[in-house]
C-alpha cells in the first residue's frame, strides 16, 4: 500500500517561514545542496512515526501544502491517475540523488505529489 511520505510548503519568503516553523513547532531545517532553493524539514525524532517535509520558494502559484505519496513506479501511477479521472500537473522528473517525482490533481482538484525512490536519479 502506498503511503504519504513527505509534505511540501511553498513560501514567497522561505527564510521567514523557516524561522516561523522553528519557533512555533520546533521543526529542524537543513538547506538542501541540490539544484534548487529548498530546505528539508524534520518534524520529529526519527524513532517516531512522523512525516518530514520540505520548504521551497513559491513562484506565481497559489499558496498551499502538497503531500507526496510513495509509489514503486511513478510512470505507471500517472497512467492510473489519468485513467481514473485525475490530471497530471507535472510529469515525472528527476530529483537528483532522491528519485522520480510527479504532481497531479485528483478528480476534485486536490493537488498531490508522487515519488519513486531512486538514489541514482539524475
Amino acid at each position: 500500500m502506498s503511503r504519504v511520505i513527505h509534505f511540501e510548503i511553498t513560501a514567497k519568503d522561505p527564510e521567514m517561514s523557516v524561522v516561523f516553523y522553528k519557533k512555533v513547532f520546533g521543526w529542524k531545517f537543513e538547506k538542501w545542496d541540490g539544484p534548487m532553493e529548498y530546505w528539508l524539514i524534520s518534524t520529529g525524532d526519527n524513532s517516531e512515526e512522523d512525516i518530514n517535509g520540505g520548504l521551497g520558494r513559491r513562484g506565481d502559484e497559489p499558496p498551499g501544502t502538497v503531500n507526496t505519496i510513495d509509489v514503486p513506479d511513478a510512470k505507471e501511477y500517472l497512467k492510473a491517475i489519468e485513467k481514473n479521472g485525475g490530471k497530471v500537473i507535472s510529469p515525472v522528473h528527476a530529483i537528483p540523488g532522491v528519485g522520480w517525482a510527479a504532481y497531479f490533481e485528483d478528480p476534485d482538484g486536490n493537488q498531490w505529489g508522487i515519488m519513486q525512490d531512486d538514489p541514482g536519479a539524475k
